[in-house]
């Protein structure tokens, strides 16, 4: 679903885990189209503006207006599917997968994040919660980041409210919401689950190249198809 502010001519595609819930939220406020309820939650964002998977044809429909979209640093973004939906959302045990299937079932509910990331392909399997906030940023944004009028880090989030200030006439403020209540990076992940995330994220950051250096180095059989592992 494109998020699009008919009167002030902005369109917005939703990444998961990229400032998600807070951009949400900051666009409802001034959307003339949206009645904010009494006493909003942050599944209150996700009602009023669902995500969902990009669509060509639709996003063709919003060319006259101003595009934009938030991005995050990959392994970050990875890293805060862990800490927000795996331990404080819990978001594993609500999967009946898990609980049925046989051939999920030696996948514990509450791994540690090396497990977690180790068996990352199998637990979007078994779980579409997980796999909704851990597919890859095109999956949401388009094969193009260069059809968006500006791309946004989540770092820039200020100077995002200050876009949309000047773009509606409104005084607009980003909220930081739904942010994971623990931290966990690289530093704290075994060599082997780096080497997995590595793999899992090449693709990504080539897509993102623009915007983010990948942290991680090039998978070793990308090196080697390069002639760069001499």
């Amino acid at each position: 679903m494109v998020v699009a502010l008919a009167a002030y001519r902005i369109a917005w595609m939703p990444l998961p885990k990229a400032a998600c819930s807070s951009v949400k939220e900051a666009l409802a406020r001034i959307d003339p189209a949206v009645t904010v309820p009494d006493a909003p939650t942050t599944h209150s964002w996700h009602q009023i503006y669902p995500t969902r998977r990009f669509r060509p044809h639709r996003w063709q429909g919003y060319g006259d207006h101003w595009r934009f979209c938030v991005v995050r640093d990959p392994l970050e973004r990875l890293l805060s599917v862990y800490t927000n939906r795996v331990v404080q959302h819990r978001d594993l045990w609500n999967s009946r997968r898990l609980r049925d299937d046989p051939a999920f079932r030696d996948l514990p509910r509450d791994p540690d994040p090396d497990t977690f990331f180790q068996q990352l392909p199998r637990y979007r399997l078994a779980s579409s919660a997980i796999r909704h906030h851990a597919f890859p940023a095109w999956v949401f944004l388009g094969p193009e980041l260069r059809d968006y009028d500006r791309v946004f880090r989540v770092a820039e989030l200020d100077a995002l409210a200050a876009a949309l200030t000047e773009r509606t006439g409104r005084w607009v403020v980003m909220p930081r919401r739904n942010r994971s209540a623990e931290r966990l990076s690289a530093d704290d992940l075994r060599p082997a689950t780096l080497a997995a995330l590595r793999a899992l994220l090449a693709e990504e950051y080539d897509y993102l190249s623009g915007v983010y250096q990948n942290p991680l180095g090039a998978p070793l059989m990308a090196l080697a198809r390069s002639g760069g592992g001499n």
